[in-house]
C-alpha cells in the first residue's frame, strides 16, 4: 500500500487541493450549510471517542478485511456519492470508481455526479452501488431503476435527508446554487488555476451524465435549474419507498437518517441497512453530529438492520473511532475528493492507501484482530 509520502494526511491533501482548483469549486466541496456549525461538529464529536489498547495481549495479526451484505471487502470503508464531481476534478468519479474496484471497497455514485450508472458499472465489473434522488415522477424513478438492475447495481442507496435543498451562501455567492451561472469572477479563479482549466477542456464541461437521457436539448443555464426543481422531489415517506422495495431485488439502504424514529421505518419497510449521515453537515446545520445517533441506534437496532456511518470521517483513526461506537461500515466523500482534486489521477490509489495504512497502525496499536472487534477498545 504505498501513497504519495508529500501527502501523508487527508489535511495535507485538503491543503493541496485548495492551491489547485479555483475557490467557487473547492468552496462547494469544503462547505457545510448555514454557518458550518455542524460540519465542524460532526469530526470534532467524532474525535471525542476514545479507545482503550491492550499492549501485553498476545496478538496475532490485524485484518482490515470486513463483511458487509455477504460481500467480503479489503476494509471496513468506501467511497461516497458526492454530486458534481468533475466540476471538483474532471473524470473523478472515474478516477475514484477505478480505484475502488482494485482496492476492492465499495464505491457509490450519485444521481447527480458526472459520470453514467453504465460507466461506473464498467469500470467496476458491476460492483459500483448506486444512490438515487428520488423522482417526481414514478416513470423516471422505474427507468432508472432498469439502468441500475441491467448494470448489476448490488446495492441501491435512496437519499432521505434532502427534502429541501441545504442553504450554503458560499454557493449562492459564487452562483453554484441552482440554476448555476459562471460569473466574473468564477473565470478569473479558472484562468488561476490553469491545471484545472486544461484538464476541464480536456475532459470538457462536466454535465449531469446520468440524467442526459431525460434532458432537453439545449437547456440554458436558468432552463436547467427549472429541469431538476421539476424533476426531483426529495422527500421521502413510506409510500414512495414500498414501491422501490418492490421493484429492487438487491439490497436497498437508506441513507441520512439521523433519528431512531427513521430507523424503525427503514426496518419495517424491509430494507436491508442505513447509513446514519447528516450529509456532511450540508443539509441541517442545527442538527446533530452523526456519531451522537450512531451510537445509540446501532446499540438498539445493530441486530435488526446493518448500520453504518458516514459525515465528518477523516482518518484511520475516524473510521476506528466510529466501528467502536456501532458502525458495522464507514464512508467518507469529502476526503477523497481532497485527493483527487489534489493529486489527479492518482488521488484515488493515494487516498485510500494512506486510510489503510493509518487504520491497520490504530488495529495494530490497540491489539484488535478484526474490525468487528473495534467495539472492545470503546472507552464509555
Amino acid at each position: 500500500m504505498a501513497y504519495d509520502t508529500r501527502y501523508p494526511s487527508i489535511d495535507d491533501l485538503r491543503a493541496r487541493a485548495q492551491k489547485k482548483i479555483p475557490k467557487f469549486a473547492f468552496e462547494y466541496l469544503d462547505g457545510g450549510c448555514n454557518e458550518d456549525v455542524n460540519l465542524i461538529r460532526n469530526t470534532a464529536e467524532l474525535r471525542e471517542v476514545q479507545l482503550k489498547p491492550n499492549y501485553l495481549r498476545t496478538h496475532k495479526g490485524s485484518s482490515l478485511k470486513t463483511k458487509l451484505f455477504g460481500v467480503e471487502y479489503d476494509a471496513p470503508f468506501g467511497i461516497a456519492p458526492v454530486g458534481l464531481q468533475g466540476l471538483m476534478w474532471p473524470n473523478s468519479p472515474e478516477i475514484l470508481a477505478k480505484a475502488a474496484f482494485e482496492h476492492n471497497i465499495p464505491f457509490i455514485l450519485s444521481t447527480v455526479t458526472t459520470t453514467s450508472i453504465e460507466r461506473a458499472s464498467e469500470l467496476t465489473e458491476g460492483k459500483a452501488w448506486f444512490q438515487l434522488y428520488h423522482p417526481a415522477k414514478d416513470t423516471l424513478r422505474d427507468d432508472i431503476l432498469k439502468r441500475a438492475e441491467a448494470a448489476e447495481c448490488p446495492v441501491l442507496v435512496i437519499l432521505c435527508d434532502v427534502p429541501t435543498f441545504g442553504f450554503r451562501p458560499r454557493d449562492i455567492r459564487n452562483g453554484l446554487a441552482m440554476p448555476p451561472k459562471m460569473n466574473i469572477s468564477n473565470i478569473l479563479q479558472a484562468f488561476g488555476r490553469p491545471h484545472w482549466s486544461m484538464q476541464t477542456l480536456k475532459h470538457g464541461i462536466p454535465n449531469f451524465a446520468n440524467l442526459l437521457p431525460y434532458m432537453p436539448k439545449n437547456l440554458d443555464l436558468k432552463q436547467l435549474g427549472k429541469f431538476m426543481d421539476e424533476t426531483f422531489s426529495g422527500r421521502l415517506n413510506e409510500e414512495k419507498i414500498k414501491p422501490i422495495r418492490d421493484m429492487w431485488k438487491g439490497k436497498l439502504v437508506l441513507k441520512g437518517v439521523a433519528s431512531e424514529y427513521d430507523t424503525e421505518q427503514a426496518i419495517k419497510l424491509g430494507l436491508d441497512g442505513i447509513i446514519v449521515s447528516n450529509h456532511g453537515g450540508r443539509q441541517l446545520d442545527a442538527g446533530e453530529s452523526t456519531i451522537k445517533p450512531l451510537s445509540t441506534i446501532a446499540e438498539k437496532y445493530g441486530d435488526q438492520i446493518e448500520v453504518m456511518m458516514d459525515s465528518g470521517i477523516r482518518s484511520g483513526p475516524d473510521v476506528a473511532r466510529a466501528m467502536a461506537s456501532g458502525a458495522k461500515f464507514t464512508f467518507m466523500g469529502r476526503s477523497f475528493m481532497y485527493g483527487v482534486s489534489a493529486l489527479g489521477n492518482k488521488g484515488g490509489d493515494h487516498t485510500i492507501s494512506l486510510l489503510k495504512t493509518e487504520l491497520q497502525q490504530v488495529m495494530e496499536q490497540l491489539c484488535c484482530e478484526n474490525t468487528t472487534d473495534f467495539s472492545d477498545h470503546l472507552i464509555k
